[in-house]
């Protein structure tokens, strides 16, 4: 950037680039709305006045002019898309800058995958920072594809490929002084750490602070939200796919604490994104349940840039990026158009420019999917009359730990779905070991059928769950057929199929194709009787270890909040 040129139309002895003219500018530092023009010269605001001239001068017509928003922690992955079709989503959304956590891919890929998202983000119209992923593998009751040590995440900061360090999850090797985990804690010192510790109190709570982590987004009451706040972190309120944390927290906010509060949305499929949006449906939902549209609008935009250091965005201001949204009407909050780095990018809701075509894939995130598959045995001896069963929540990434009477079939336990009870099978798909961990679950609602993909928080192995074992090992290999994806089965049919060739979590496709094809699995899974928004996604998180109470891994059960294995059996 020169200096020179940004100061000299600041000054008014040169032409801007563009001139916002006309429009009510929402200031997130004072909280007014001014009247003034916006001079933009080499994608940065020179100044707000009333006075500008520009090479191209743009008359808005009195309406509202916010800073581009925000999203203070996302997995792309979980769009299914790559960063440049997940851009032409969230784009028109009036989202700017995403801070991205890339650990799907990184716990398939390793390096590689991180290397992938951070260059397949470059030239978008969408900023993407990209956070070192903490936690690859998240712990050591699962199989990864790949594992990152606290010197491969100081390589990938050295060479600018990351900025901070991404959700530090394994929470009990913090609280705990885990040399391995306070080596990846250091090698990012001044730098921003998320943390990730879901219901932690206390002392481990004052531990896991102490230890330079610096905000949760975890959080699922107002209590201990309270708490951590209390403690210094930042919140970022999640508004996510299947955890739904915005209306349990809004509450909180006041006069006094909204300084300290972002909003994310982690992990959102692609229906989400193009009907019901990103950040821009958390401001609206915000300001529909009582929050006042100016700190609705900080805490998308002014106070993630301050949690984050990233103070060259966030607002309207001399020197800023120009990023903008242009809006009519404040409270209801639709984007009209939107402008990221002085470049309209999107107008009533559709992208002024294209995603470029996507080059080819590198064959370490295009060849992901090695089943061991004469290892694959899903019978589970019965061996005790009542069992662990994993009780899935609705809305909620936490489950509970249930102890049920077992189904017994000839010496064998099976599913009964009769009591929502199906089973679960996570097969390793990285190294073709042969390792799987068998169990069950209640609250998918499975009545007949099973659902299979490898999409499976984090380690993202192949994870099927069903009412009988033939629809389970249909499911499970039309998924490895494709190189990786997600399916449907009944018996020896397969119903419905979505590819996901990159690492097995995302296509390469347009995101309206890809929706296409992911709200056919989600009809084929209620059709077999599941009535969840969305079971693909639930079913996604019911294999990570790091969220209690029971999870299951290929490694077997997992009590997390004792965080080790567990039988199946209880007696």
């Amino acid at each position: 950037m020169d200096t020179g040129k940004l100061l000299a139309v600041a000054r008014g002895d040169a032409p801007a680039d563009l001139v916002l003219r006309g429009g009510r500018v929402v200031n997130v530092f004072s909280g007014a709305i001014e009247t003034a023009a916006i001079a933009i010269v080499d994608g940065l605001i020179a100044g707000v006045e009333d006075e500008y001239v520009g090479r191209e001068v743009l008359d808005l017509n009195g309406a509202f002019v916010a800073p581009g928003l925000i999203d203070a922690h996302v997995h792309i992955e979980s769009s299914l898309c790559t960063p440049a079709q997940f851009a032409q989503a969230v784009a028109p959304h009036g989202v700017t800058t995403v801070v991205i956590d890339p650990h799907e891919i990184a716990n398939v890929a390793g390096m590689d995958g991180l290397r992938f998202m951070a260059q397949s983000s470059v030239g978008l119209p969408l900023n993407v920072v990209v956070m070192a992923s903490s936690c690859v593998p998240a712990t050591h009751m699962e199989t990864s594809g790949a594992t990152l040590d606290a010197s491969d995440l100081a390589h990938l900061l050295a060479e600018g490929t990351v900025y901070g360090l991404a959700e530090v999850m394994n929470f009990p090797g913090v609280v705990n002084g885990a040399p391995a985990v306070l080596a990846k804690l250091d090698a990012f010192a001044g730098r921003p750490r998320d943390g990730h510790a879901p219901a932690l109190t206390g002392k481990q709570l004052n531990a896991y602070v102490a230890s330079g982590i610096g905000s949760e987004h975890e959080c699922t009451t107002i209590e201990e939200a309270r708490a951590k706040l209390a403690r210094g972190l930042y919140i970022l309120i999640r508004e996510a796919t299947n955890a739904h944390n915005l209306h349990a927290l809004l509450p909180m906010v006041d006069a006094y604490n909204n300084r300290r509060l972002c909003f994310c949305t982690d992990d959102r499929i692609p229906g989400d994104l193009i009907d019901q949006g990103s950040i821009d449906y958390m401001v609206r939902e915000a300001i529909r349940l009582g929050t006042p549209p100016i700190t609705a609008l900080r805490m998308a935009t002014l106070n993630t840039t301050e949690w984050f250091g990233l103070h060259d965005r966030g607002a309207i201001a001399p020197g800023r990026r120009a990023d903008l949204v242009v809006c009519d009407d404040l409270a209801a909050f639709h984007p009209r158009l939107v402008f990221a780095g002085g470049r309209l990018v999107a107008k009533d809701g559709v992208m002024c420019v294209t995603a470029d075509a996507a080059a080819p894939l590198p064959t370490a995130v295009s060849a992901t999917v090695n089943v061991r598959w004469e290892a694959v045995d899903l019978r589970i001896p019965a061996t005790g009359r009542r069992m662990r069963v994993i009780g899935a929540l609705p809305n909620q990434l936490v489950t509970e730990a249930r102890i049920l009477p077992v189904t017994v079939q000839e010496g064998l336990a099976v599913a009964d779905p009769t009591r929502d009870v199906l089973k679960m099978a996570v097969i390793e798909r990285h190294k073709a070991s042969g390792a799987q961990g068998v169990g069950f679950i209640q609250g998918i609602g499975l009545r007949r059928g099973a659902m299979a993909g490898t999409v499976a928080h984090d380690h993202h192995n192949l994870v099927v769950i069903g009412a009988d074992d033939a629809s389970m090992l249909a499911a499970a290999r039309a998924v490895a057929a494709m190189g990786g994806g997600l399916a449907v089965a009944e018996g020896d049919a397969v119903r419905a199929t979505l590819p996901l060739p990159v690492a097995g979590l995302m296509s390469d496709r347009p995101i309206a194709e890809v929706r296409r094809g992911y709200d056919a699995l989600i009809a084929a899974a209620q059709a077999l009787g599941s009535p969840l928004h969305d079971p693909f996604m639930a079913m996604s998180f019911m294999a990570l270890e790091v969220i209690p109470k029971l999870k299951l891994t290929d490694q077997g059960l997992v009590d997390v909040e004792q965080f080790k294995l567990t039988p199946l059996f209880v007696d």
